[in-house]
Protein backbone atom coordinates (compact mmCIF):
# COMPACT_ATOMS: atom_id res chain seq x y z
CA UNK A 1 0.00 0.00 0.00
CA UNK A 2 1.39 3.36 -1.05
CA UNK A 3 0.74 6.40 1.15
CA UNK A 4 1.24 9.79 -0.50
CA UNK A 5 0.69 13.42 0.47
CA UNK A 6 1.60 15.76 -2.35
CA UNK A 7 -0.08 16.02 -5.73
CA UNK A 8 3.14 15.04 -7.48
CA UNK A 9 3.38 11.87 -5.39
CA UNK A 10 -0.29 11.12 -6.05
CA UNK A 11 0.02 11.50 -9.82
CA UNK A 12 3.10 9.28 -9.95
CA UNK A 13 1.44 6.57 -7.85
CA UNK A 14 -1.84 6.81 -9.75
CA UNK A 15 -0.11 5.99 -13.05
CA UNK A 16 0.96 2.64 -11.62
CA UNK A 17 -2.52 1.47 -10.59
CA UNK A 18 -4.30 -1.17 -12.69
CA UNK A 19 -7.58 0.07 -14.15
CA UNK A 20 -10.36 0.51 -13.24
CA UNK A 21 -9.79 2.42 -10.00
CA UNK A 22 -12.41 2.67 -7.26
CA UNK A 23 -12.12 5.62 -4.90
CA UNK A 24 -13.37 6.13 -1.34
CA UNK A 25 -13.04 9.69 0.02
CA UNK A 26 -13.02 9.87 3.84
CA UNK A 27 -12.25 12.22 6.71
CA UNK A 28 -10.52 9.42 8.58
CA UNK A 29 -11.17 7.92 12.01
CA UNK A 30 -12.43 4.94 10.09
CA UNK A 31 -15.12 2.53 11.23
CA UNK A 32 -16.80 -0.42 9.57
CA UNK A 33 -19.06 1.88 7.60
CA UNK A 34 -16.02 3.29 5.81
CA UNK A 35 -14.50 -0.15 5.43
CA UNK A 36 -17.71 -1.45 3.86
CA UNK A 37 -17.23 1.17 1.13
CA UNK A 38 -13.67 -0.04 0.65
CA UNK A 39 -14.92 -3.62 0.30
CA UNK A 40 -17.49 -2.55 -2.30
CA UNK A 41 -14.76 -0.73 -4.22
CA UNK A 42 -12.47 -3.73 -4.01
CA UNK A 43 -15.22 -5.99 -5.32
CA UNK A 44 -15.85 -3.81 -8.38
CA UNK A 45 -12.38 -2.58 -9.38
CA UNK A 46 -8.83 -3.69 -10.09
CA UNK A 47 -7.43 -1.05 -7.69
CA UNK A 48 -8.71 0.89 -4.71
CA UNK A 49 -7.64 4.38 -3.63
CA UNK A 50 -8.71 6.08 -0.40
CA UNK A 51 -8.27 9.68 0.71
CA UNK A 52 -8.05 10.84 4.32
CA UNK A 53 -8.59 14.56 4.76
CA UNK A 54 -10.53 16.44 7.43
CA UNK A 55 -11.87 19.17 5.16
CA UNK A 56 -12.01 22.52 7.00
CA UNK A 57 -14.29 24.22 4.47
CA UNK A 58 -17.29 21.99 5.24
CA UNK A 59 -17.28 22.85 8.94
CA UNK A 60 -19.21 25.86 10.21
CA UNK A 61 -17.69 28.35 12.69
CA UNK A 62 -19.31 26.65 15.71
CA UNK A 63 -18.81 23.06 14.56
CA UNK A 64 -16.31 20.43 15.66
CA UNK A 65 -13.36 20.87 13.26
CA UNK A 66 -10.71 21.05 15.98
CA UNK A 67 -12.17 18.21 18.05
CA UNK A 68 -13.05 15.95 15.12
CA UNK A 69 -11.47 12.55 15.94
CA UNK A 70 -8.24 11.70 14.16
CA UNK A 71 -5.97 8.62 14.25
CA UNK A 72 -3.99 8.31 11.04
CA UNK A 73 -1.82 5.38 12.13
CA UNK A 74 -4.89 3.32 13.03
CA UNK A 75 -6.61 4.30 9.78
CA UNK A 76 -3.65 3.23 7.67
CA UNK A 77 -3.42 -0.11 9.47
CA UNK A 78 -7.12 -0.77 8.81
CA UNK A 79 -6.80 0.15 5.13
CA UNK A 80 -3.73 -1.99 4.66
CA UNK A 81 -5.58 -4.94 6.17
CA UNK A 82 -8.37 -4.39 3.62
CA UNK A 83 -5.91 -4.53 0.73
CA UNK A 84 -6.12 -0.88 -0.34
CA UNK A 85 -3.58 0.05 -3.01
CA UNK A 86 -3.18 3.80 -2.52
CA UNK A 87 -3.94 6.25 0.28
CA UNK A 88 -3.78 9.99 -0.28
CA UNK A 89 -3.41 12.10 2.88
CA UNK A 90 -3.24 15.68 1.61
CA UNK A 91 -2.65 18.62 3.93
CA UNK A 92 -4.85 21.72 3.99
CA UNK A 93 -2.04 23.53 2.17
CA UNK A 94 -2.15 20.98 -0.65
CA UNK A 95 -5.92 21.25 -1.03
CA UNK A 96 -6.23 24.99 -0.44
CA UNK A 97 -2.96 26.66 -1.44
CA UNK A 98 -2.34 30.36 -0.70
CA UNK A 99 -4.60 32.55 -2.79
CA UNK A 100 -7.23 29.84 -3.27
CA UNK A 101 -10.45 31.40 -4.62
CA UNK A 102 -12.29 28.82 -6.75
CA UNK A 103 -15.38 27.02 -5.49
CA UNK A 104 -17.72 24.36 -6.87
CA UNK A 105 -21.32 24.90 -5.83
CA UNK A 106 -24.48 22.89 -6.44
CA UNK A 107 -27.45 25.16 -5.87
CA UNK A 108 -31.03 23.94 -5.40
CA UNK A 109 -30.71 20.63 -3.56
CA UNK A 110 -28.10 22.05 -1.17
CA UNK A 111 -30.58 24.59 0.21
CA UNK A 112 -32.71 21.90 1.89
CA UNK A 113 -32.34 19.61 4.92
CA UNK A 114 -28.71 19.69 6.07
CA UNK A 115 -27.92 22.62 3.81
CA UNK A 116 -30.59 24.77 5.46
CA UNK A 117 -29.05 24.15 8.89
CA UNK A 118 -25.37 24.23 7.91
CA UNK A 119 -24.79 27.20 5.58
CA UNK A 120 -21.77 26.72 3.34
CA UNK A 121 -21.36 23.07 4.27
CA UNK A 122 -22.11 21.64 0.85
CA UNK A 123 -19.99 24.22 -0.96
CA UNK A 124 -17.08 22.87 1.04
CA UNK A 125 -18.09 19.28 0.28
CA UNK A 126 -18.48 19.72 -3.47
CA UNK A 127 -15.29 21.76 -3.81
CA UNK A 128 -13.15 19.24 -1.97
CA UNK A 129 -14.73 16.23 -3.70
CA UNK A 130 -14.17 17.86 -7.10
CA UNK A 131 -10.51 18.36 -6.19
CA UNK A 132 -10.21 14.79 -4.91
CA UNK A 133 -11.76 13.48 -8.14
CA UNK A 134 -9.39 15.60 -10.21
CA UNK A 135 -6.42 14.22 -8.31
CA UNK A 136 -7.32 10.54 -8.21
CA UNK A 137 -9.16 10.26 -11.57
CA UNK A 138 -11.20 7.19 -10.56
CA UNK A 139 -13.71 5.33 -12.68
CA UNK A 140 -15.99 4.80 -9.68
CA UNK A 141 -16.40 6.60 -6.35
CA UNK A 142 -18.15 5.20 -3.27
CA UNK A 143 -20.33 7.08 -0.79
CA UNK A 144 -22.54 5.94 2.09
CA UNK A 145 -26.32 6.28 2.19
CA UNK A 146 -25.98 7.59 5.76
CA UNK A 147 -25.06 10.98 4.31
CA UNK A 148 -27.99 10.79 1.92
CA UNK A 149 -28.12 14.43 0.88
CA UNK A 150 -24.37 14.45 0.32
CA UNK A 151 -24.70 11.46 -2.00
CA UNK A 152 -27.45 13.21 -3.97
CA UNK A 153 -25.40 16.41 -4.19
CA UNK A 154 -22.34 14.54 -5.48
CA UNK A 155 -24.49 12.73 -8.04
CA UNK A 156 -25.79 16.10 -9.23
CA UNK A 157 -22.29 17.60 -9.43
CA UNK A 158 -20.94 14.65 -11.41
CA UNK A 159 -23.86 14.83 -13.83
CA UNK A 160 -23.67 18.61 -14.24
CA UNK A 161 -19.88 18.79 -14.70
CA UNK A 162 -19.65 15.70 -16.95
CA UNK A 163 -17.29 13.77 -14.69
CA UNK A 164 -16.69 10.31 -16.22
CA UNK A 165 -17.20 8.74 -12.81
CA UNK A 166 -19.86 6.31 -11.61
CA UNK A 167 -21.14 7.23 -8.15
CA UNK A 168 -21.92 4.11 -6.13
CA UNK A 169 -24.03 4.60 -2.99
CA UNK A 170 -23.64 1.81 -0.42
CA UNK A 171 -26.04 0.85 2.41
CA UNK A 172 -25.85 2.30 5.91
CA UNK A 173 -23.84 0.16 8.30
CA UNK A 174 -25.43 -0.10 11.73
CA UNK A 175 -24.46 -1.26 15.17
CA UNK A 176 -26.41 -4.32 16.46
CA UNK A 177 -28.88 -1.98 18.21
CA UNK A 178 -29.53 -0.01 15.01
CA UNK A 179 -27.38 3.09 15.58
CA UNK A 180 -25.86 4.21 12.28
CA UNK A 181 -22.07 3.99 12.39
CA UNK A 182 -20.42 7.40 12.61
CA UNK A 183 -17.08 8.79 13.72
CA UNK A 184 -19.04 11.20 15.94
CA UNK A 185 -20.51 8.31 17.96
CA UNK A 186 -17.26 8.39 19.94
CA UNK A 187 -18.43 11.68 21.50
CA UNK A 188 -21.32 9.91 23.26
CA UNK A 189 -21.11 8.90 26.92
CA UNK A 190 -22.73 5.56 27.90
CA UNK A 191 -26.17 7.06 28.67
CA UNK A 192 -26.13 9.11 25.46
CA UNK A 193 -25.00 6.11 23.46
CA UNK A 194 -28.03 4.17 24.67
CA UNK A 195 -30.34 7.11 23.95
CA UNK A 196 -28.91 7.57 20.44
CA UNK A 197 -30.78 4.49 19.22
CA UNK A 198 -33.87 6.72 19.20
CA UNK A 199 -33.04 7.88 15.65
CA UNK A 200 -33.29 4.36 14.27
CA UNK A 201 -36.38 3.67 16.37
CA UNK A 202 -38.08 6.78 15.00
CA UNK A 203 -37.27 5.90 11.40
CA UNK A 204 -38.36 2.30 11.94
CA UNK A 205 -41.64 3.40 13.50
CA UNK A 206 -42.46 5.58 10.49
CA UNK A 207 -41.45 2.82 8.08
CA UNK A 208 -43.64 0.31 9.92
CA UNK A 209 -46.58 2.70 9.75
CA UNK A 210 -45.99 3.16 6.01
CA UNK A 211 -45.90 -0.62 5.51
CA UNK A 212 -49.17 -0.90 7.42
CA UNK A 213 -50.85 1.57 5.07
CA UNK A 214 -50.08 5.04 6.46
CA UNK A 215 -49.40 7.29 3.46
CA UNK A 216 -49.77 10.82 4.83
CA UNK A 217 -46.43 12.62 4.86
CA UNK A 218 -47.33 14.86 7.80
CA UNK A 219 -48.40 11.85 9.84
CA UNK A 220 -45.15 10.05 9.08
CA UNK A 221 -43.19 13.11 10.22
CA UNK A 222 -45.28 13.27 13.38
CA UNK A 223 -44.53 9.62 14.21
CA UNK A 224 -40.80 10.32 13.98
CA UNK A 225 -41.09 13.54 15.97
CA UNK A 226 -43.11 11.91 18.75
CA UNK A 227 -40.59 9.07 19.06
CA UNK A 228 -37.65 11.49 19.33
CA UNK A 229 -39.41 13.75 21.83
CA UNK A 230 -40.09 10.76 24.10
CA UNK A 231 -36.34 10.37 24.68
CA UNK A 232 -35.20 12.79 27.44
CA UNK A 233 -31.58 13.00 26.24
CA UNK A 234 -32.55 13.75 22.63
CA UNK A 235 -33.26 17.18 21.16
CA UNK A 236 -34.80 17.20 17.72
CA UNK A 237 -33.43 19.62 15.11
CA UNK A 238 -35.57 18.42 12.20
CA UNK A 239 -37.46 15.49 10.74
CA UNK A 240 -38.16 15.19 7.03
CA UNK A 241 -40.31 13.16 4.68
CA UNK A 242 -38.96 14.21 1.30
CA UNK A 243 -38.98 13.24 -2.35
CA UNK A 244 -36.02 10.86 -2.82
CA UNK A 245 -34.97 12.59 -6.05
CA UNK A 246 -35.49 16.30 -5.41
CA UNK A 247 -35.29 16.21 -1.57
CA UNK A 248 -38.29 18.58 -1.46
CA UNK A 249 -40.64 18.04 1.48
CA UNK A 250 -43.71 15.97 0.65
CA UNK A 251 -47.28 16.67 1.76
CA UNK A 252 -50.42 14.59 1.48
CA UNK A 253 -50.26 11.03 0.19
CA UNK A 254 -46.81 9.62 -0.61
CA UNK A 255 -45.78 6.57 -2.62
CA UNK A 256 -42.09 6.76 -1.81
CA UNK A 257 -39.95 8.99 0.38
CA UNK A 258 -36.65 9.64 2.05
CA UNK A 259 -37.21 9.81 5.80
CA UNK A 260 -34.41 11.69 7.53
CA UNK A 261 -33.57 13.61 10.68
CA UNK A 262 -30.95 15.43 12.68
CA UNK A 263 -30.98 15.01 16.45
CA UNK A 264 -28.76 16.29 19.23
CA UNK A 265 -28.01 13.63 21.83
CA UNK A 266 -26.29 15.57 24.56
CA UNK A 267 -24.00 17.90 22.60
CA UNK A 268 -23.52 15.47 19.72
CA UNK A 269 -25.42 16.04 16.48
CA UNK A 270 -26.41 12.80 14.77
CA UNK A 271 -28.14 12.19 11.44
CA UNK A 272 -29.86 9.15 10.00
CA UNK A 273 -32.24 8.27 7.20
CA UNK A 274 -34.28 5.51 5.60
CA UNK A 275 -35.89 5.07 2.19
CA UNK A 276 -39.50 3.86 2.03
CA UNK A 277 -41.53 2.75 -0.96
CA UNK A 278 -38.56 2.45 -3.31
CA UNK A 279 -37.75 -1.20 -2.73
CA UNK A 280 -34.11 -0.22 -2.22
CA UNK A 281 -31.78 0.66 0.66
CA UNK A 282 -29.85 3.27 -1.31
CA UNK A 283 -30.21 5.90 -4.00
Amino acid sequence: MQVVTTLEELWAARKQLPEPVGFVPTMGYLHDGHLSLVRCAKRDNASVAVSIFVNPTQFGPNEDLESYPRDLARDLALLEAEGVDLVWTPTAEVMYPPGFQTWVEVTEITQLLEGARRPGHFRGVTTVVAKLFNGVQPQRAYFGQKDAQQARVIQQMVRDLNYPIEIVVCPIRREPDGLAMSSRNTYLNPAERKAATVLYRALSAAKAAFQQGERDADRLRQIMEDTINAEPLARLQYVSCADPDTLEELHGEVEKALLSMAVFVGKTRLIDNMLIGTGKETF
